[in-house]
């Protein structure tokens, strides 16, 4: 609903404006940005923290379903005042995942504050560079089309997509480089390294040759 009002209100700006009375451009900020390897490395090590603080959350959620398992089985043996107590050690259990995903992925936490420090160099990087064409260029409005509702159509030729790129000191429409993967080990037995080859091309051995003769 919200998308859908920005767009009926984006529509009737353009249509209020007196023709050329106003120059507005284009620009696909994913696309920006993903052709930048600094951004490439900064989203790689954001994902690591990421994958980290899961793995610390689901071994946190593992010792409190073994708590809660070792008090199921056990409780029919425990006094009422060792119950209360192991319940109470449960339920703080719990709280203190709660609190650990809060503090890890909640509004302000480790995440939002790991994201401004990793990615929101390059992407003010490219908006100072985006303000840098509309200026230059005298645009009045500059729309991003990444993934919005509000752009139906942008014609190519007002797309700065790429004159952002190269103002960056990048080439349009290259990937970010790549890291080397690790080549992969030969076998260093000679008899296994011809496994790869065709079929009948191992020497015959000197019993094979024998039976071989005694057969003609």
């Amino acid at each position: 609903m919200n998308r859908m009002r920005i767009l009926i209100a984006a529509t009737l700006m353009l249509l209020a404006w007196p023709a050329g009375a106003q120059k507005y451009a284009c620009v696909n900020t994913d696309y920006v940005l993903k052709s930048i390897p600094d951004y490439a490395n900064a989203q790689k090590r954001l994902d690591k923290y990421v994958a980290d603080w899961q793995a610390e959350l689901q071994e946190k959620q593992a010792e409190l379903e073994a708590m809660q398992a070792d008090y199921e089985q056990e409780s029919y043996l425990l006094p009422d005042n060792l119950k209360k107590r192991r319940r109470e050690e449960i339920k703080a259990k719990a709280q203190q995942i709660r609190e650990l995903q809060q503090q890890r992925f909640g509004t302000g936490g480790d995440l939002d504050r790991k994201r401004a420090e990793l990615l929101k160099p390059v992407q003010d990087r490219v908006y100072a560079m985006i303000e840098r064409v509309a200026n230059e260029k005298n645009y009045a409005f500059v729309f991003d089309k990444a993934g919005s509702a509000t752009v139906l159509f942008a014609n190519k030729k007002y797309d700065i997509s790429n004159e952002v790129l190269e103002l960056l000191g990048y080439k349009p429409g290259a990937t970010p480089q790549a890291e080397p993967e690790e080549k992969s080990k030969r076998p260093s037995n000679p008899e296994m390294r011809g496994t790869d080859r065709r079929q009948g091309a191992r020497k015959p051995t000197i019993r094979e040759q024998n039976n071989r003769a005694r057969n003609k």
